[in-house]
């Protein structure tokens, strides 16, 4: 079989033990398409082990823009008999060998790309005498060679946790805190040796060390997962009434309790909204994709210096480890420290810091606290596929992706982005005939907010809560 490819979409999964490599081979495979102009999506799939079990990653690749997977394979590559067994499908296979960079080269091959590239690629990499000497085997047994044209197209390829640091240094994070918990810990080796970043003890250490940070006018960042931000909601009640400035990056999983370790999951928006007792006000917000990632901790930074308030951005494991290809520039909102270094108390206190329970101050320092942030320029919302019509799907974060690949062509997609403060978007529901809500949760909790909000109860659900993804082929369906 030897034909160009000119107009398609490929789905390409690489299966395999943990400690095989199946990261490696996608990583470079989806970087090389990249170089070739071509739109590019990948997902992790893994189980929490050091070596052994089952691990995909699942490629998806076209010449129009992608930004999720599909249930159908067209290359299965299986380091392992088990990745044959579990991905059952009859289209191209490529196994029989244990190294992986054996099926690098058979891959270039079967997509007609220059080995040259892939030996730049590999130069990076140790052990490079090794590795080009398996490509080349692979590249030169392999048979089957389609050819994918090379486009003259430039796109940025990172994945949400790139975004979150990327965005944070831009918005000029001054140190890090964090205790390792998936899917959060990769923030951690995003920015260590670009930003001061620590490990403490505990969840509990690293929110309390962020906020004495703060008071001094440093600009902090924590991060966690469900688990972990648990344990800092006393804290974050802390900074609502001492009204001190941080940002906490939370990646939810599955819950609860240790949950699915390397699941995927947005149980943990009422979490975000509702943790912490009394009374104070807090920003959540939910990006989609790697560009939003990056814009949306910038304005998260800008909220809590300006209002003094905690802000929260709310990911999950499939953005944060997904890669995705774009052509946007995000736009990074600039924001100026304002701390002064006064008493902070976790008391009611005057505004100098002193502990004080007069009436008509407590009720002053309430109602500040609950009505912090004025009349802003940021998006909250967006409208995707046919603004005309009746059909809306709603929803927020990581399932942007699959919606907008799944969009069939009448129906329209509201993004939610900001989800406290909430944004106006009773207009539009009102305007639906029928509305769907897509969420990756049992109970679907934004469906929840929504009413509570704006009165309109959702009654079309489409929810997944088996720690998995939506995959675009199947939400289609669905929605149809």
């Amino acid at each position: 079989m030897n034909y160009v490819l000119r107009k398609m979409k490929v789905n390409i999964v690489v299966g395999g033990k943990a400690g095989q490599g199946p990261n490696i081979v996608t990583h470079i495979l989806a970087e090389s398409l990249i170089d070739y102009g071509w739109h590019v999506f990948y997902s992790r799939e893994y189980e929490s082990l050091i070596r052994g079990g089952h691990n995909f990653n699942t490629l998806t690749f076209s010449d129009s823009p992608v930004y999720s997977n599909e249930s159908k394979i067209d290359i299965l590559v299986c380091l392992d008999e088990a990745t044959e067994k579990k991905h059952k499908t009859k289209v191209l296979i490529l196994k029989g060998k244990t190294e992986n960079m054996y099926y690098l080269g058979a891959l270039f091959k079967v997509l007609g790309m220059d080995f040259k590239l892939l030996e730049e690629k590999l130069k990076k990499l140790k052990n490079f005498e090794e590795n080009l000497r398996n490509a080349k085997d692979g590249f030169e047994k392999e048979k089957t060679r389609w050819n994918i044209y090379k486009k003259v197209k430039e796109f940025s390829f990172m994945n949400g946790s790139q975004g979150i640091a990327e965005g944070s240094i831009k918005a000029g994070l001054d140190f890090y805190f964090a205790y390792p918990m998936t899917p959060a810990t990769p923030i951690l080796f995003e920015l260590a040796g670009k930003k001061p970043t620590i490990e403490l003890e505990n969840e509990i250490a690293v929110i309390t060390a962020a906020l004495g940070a703060s008071i001094t006018g440093t600009k902090t960042m924590v991060g966690t997962s469900g688990g972990g931000f648990d344990l800092m909601t006393e804290s974050l009640s802390m900074a609502g009434m001492a009204e001190i400035p941080v940002v906490t990056y939370l990646a939810s999983r599955p819950g609860p309790s240790t949950g699915v370790a390397t699941g995927t999951g947005q149980g943990d928006l009422n979490l975000a909204l509702y943790s912490g007792h009394g009374e104070f006000f807090r920003l959540v917000v939910a990006p989609g994709n790697p560009d939003e990632c990056q814009e949306l901790v910038s304005q998260a930074f800008y909220f809590s210096q300006k209002y003094k308030i905690p802000a929260i951005v709310l990911s999950d494991k499939h953005l944060a480890e997904s890669f995705y290809s774009s052509e946007e520039t995000p736009e990074i909102q600039e924001s100026k420290k304002t701390t002064e270094l006064i008493r902070y108390n976790s008391y009611e206190h005057t505004q100098s810091g002193e502990a004080t329970e007069q009436a008509e101050q407590v009720k002053k320092n309430v109602e500040r606290r609950l009505k912090k942030i004025g009349k802003e320029k940021f998006v909250m919302h967006k409208i995707y596929g046919n603004k005309n019509a009746k059909n809306l799907v709603v929803s927020y974060g990581s399932t942007k992706g699959a919606i907008i690949d799944a969009l069939p062509d009448n129906f329209k997609f509201l993004q939610i982005l900001y989800l406290s403060p909430f944004p106006d978007i009773k207009k539009e529901l009102e305007k639906a005939e029928k509305i769907i809500l897509v969420e990756n949760s049992a109970t679907g909790m934004l469906g929840d907010l929504i009413r509570k909000e704006t009165g309109v109860e959702i009654k079309n659900k489409i929810l997944r809560y088996d720690g998995k993804p939506f995959l675009s082929d199947e939400l289609r369906g669905e929605l149809k």
